[in-house]
């Protein structure tokens, strides 16, 4: 009955269809850049449901749909009954009759992959405990322009192995490239997605043997802190692994530098390194834009037709 086409990870697309909302990412920045009005959507809405809130993830997707000739509702916890009171199977059942694809931000991951099993439109992941696959469009779109193809390139992840981390390593499976990940032990990725990397993914402890030679170096901020006795070890134990200009200096002659943001200065990246010339983080930020309007495209049906068209007036 379900028959939409989801996205909740890079691996519901095939590589082929990947490179090509990337490349449809690029076509519609260059629209937006040359002032060319592009509406595909008119009268299409998309519903924003965010138990987990963002700015670059609610910019990028409401900004898209206007752009789009759509609108988009914002939907936080406190206006939703995702899974407190009302099931969730049973709020996709209601709100896939009402709006044309669902974006959700969320903790666990299964909410969306129970969402999107029954709902009748598209549901794309704008974010869960165990992936961020649109800002991983984000990143391939941004080293394309800059770089071309990532296939075959060495990519280097630095910190904690988290959700962007396990996003890197589909990445890596899906664009063809080999990914090595510096963490601390304890904070490793995922089992269940090293798994899947077939070889192509490598886990050291030293953050310069992953960047040395690299073509793209990323991170993230580190694990959020708990109780205050905690935060000094967490800090004490990251410290080595921050992304510093000595660290980019091993990696490849025309290597980039890409951060998901926020970015704690200080912290998971010295205090100057989103001004090193090497950094596109602010490009790759707005790429989520880009990107997420050609996914939007890719999965949704073409437009409507008007009453007119259809001999109904």
């Amino acid at each position: 009955m379900m028959s939409a086409r989801h996205f909740l990870s890079l691996m519901d697309c095939t590589p082929e269809e990947l490179v090509s909302v990337i490349r449809g990412g690029i076509e519609l920045k260059d629209l937006r850049n040359r002032g060319v009005l592009f509406e595909p959507w008119k009268n299409r809405v998309l519903g924003m449901i965010f138990e987990k809130s963002s700015t670059r993830t609610r910019v990028s997707f409401e900004a898209g749909m206007i752009q789009l000739g759509g609108q988009a509702i914002f939907l936080s916890s406190r206006d939703t009954q995702l899974g407190r009171g009302e099931p969730i199977a049973d709020s996709a059942r209601v709100m896939s009759r009402m709006l044309d694809a669902v974006m959700i931000r969320t903790f666990a991951h299964s909410t969306v992959t129970e969402f999107s099993a029954n709902s009748r439109v598209p549901v794309i992941n704008g974010l869960s405990d165990d992936l961020h696959p649109c800002q991983l469009l984000a990143d391939m779109q941004t080293f394309l322009e800059h770089r071309g193809s990532i296939q075959g390139k060495t990519v280097a992840w630095i910190g904690d192995g988290n959700n962007m981390c396990n996003s890197y390593i589909e990445a890596a499976i899906q664009f063809d490239f080999h990914l090595r990940i510096a963490c601390p032990e304890g904070y490793e990725p995922s089992a269940e997605f090293m798994a899947k990397a077939d070889g192509r993914v490598q886990l050291l402890r030293d953050p310069k043997d992953a960047v040395v030679g690299a073509h793209l170096v990323s991170t993230d901020v580190w694990p959020s802190m708990g109780p205050e006795d905690e935060t000094a070890k967490r800090l004490a134990l990251f410290a080595p692994y921050q992304v510093n200009r000595d660290l980019l200096d091993l990696a490849a002659p025309d290597m980039l530098f890409m951060h998901c943001l926020p970015a704690h200065r200080g912290e998971e990246i010295s205090l100057d390194l989103l001004d090193d010339p090497r950094s596109v983080a602010w490009e790759q930020a707005e790429n989520r834009l880009h990107a997420q309007k050609a996914l939007l495209e890719f999965l949704v049906e073409p437009p409507y037709h008007h009453a007119s068209d259809m001999n109904y007036c």
